[in-house]
C-alpha cells in the first residue's frame, strides 16, 4: 500500500543548513517552514538525533515541516526512509515514520506530517541511557 503524500517534519541533518538538506532536499521541495512537533522529546545519537515520544506527553522537539514537489514525492520518500534506515516491519530499523500533527511557527496550525521517530528498542535505550537535548532544538545541542 502506498503511504498518503504527506509533508515531512525534519528535525535534524534535513534541516536548511545541516549536513542532509542539500543532498536530499535542494530542488525537491515546494515548502519548508518552521514548525514543532508537542508530546516528544529530542536526544542527541551519533551524529544525529532522534525525536523520543515523551512518557506523559510533555515535550516539545522544534524542526521544519517540508512539503516535497509532487513529482519527487516517490523518489523522496524512498530516499528519506533509506537515510533513515527504516524498512516497514523490520525489527532492525533504527527508526519508525509515523503519521503526526505538526504545528506550523507562523500561525499555530496542525498539519499532519510524516516523522522519523526512533524505534522503541531505541527509544528504551535512550530514555535510560540517552543525552537528552534540553531545548528540543537539534541546532542549539552544542549550547546545551
Amino acid at each position: 500500500m502506498t503511504p498518503p503524500p504527506l509533508p515531512f517534519f525534519v528535525y535534524g541533518t534535513l534541516r536548511p543548513g545541516e549536513p542532509n538538506h542539500d543532498a536530499f532536499l535542494r530542488g525537491r521541495t515546494l515548502a519548508e517552514e518552521p514548525a514543532r512537533l508537542a508530546g516528544a522529546v529530542l536526544y542527541d545519537g551519533p551524529g544525529y538525533p532522534y525525536a523520543v515520544e515523551a512518557l506523559g506527553g510533555r515535550g516539545t522537539v522544534y524542526g521544519d515541516l517540508v512539503t516535497a514537489r509532487p513529482e519527487d514525492y516517490p523518489t523522496l520518500l524512498a530516499a528519506l526512509d533509506h537515510l533513515e534506515e527504516y524498512a516497514p516491519n523490520d525489527p532492525r530499523s533504527l527508526y519508525e515514520r509515523v503519521a503526526r500533527d505538526v504545528l506550523r511557527d507562523t500561525d499555530g496550525t496542525a498539519v499532519q506530517a510524516w516523522v522519523y521517530v526512533a524505534a522503541p528498542p531505541i527509544a528504551a535505550r535512550l530514555r535510560t541511557r540517552g543525552r537528552l537535548v534540553e531545548t528540543g532544538d537539534w541546532t542549539t545541542r552544542r549550547l546545551d
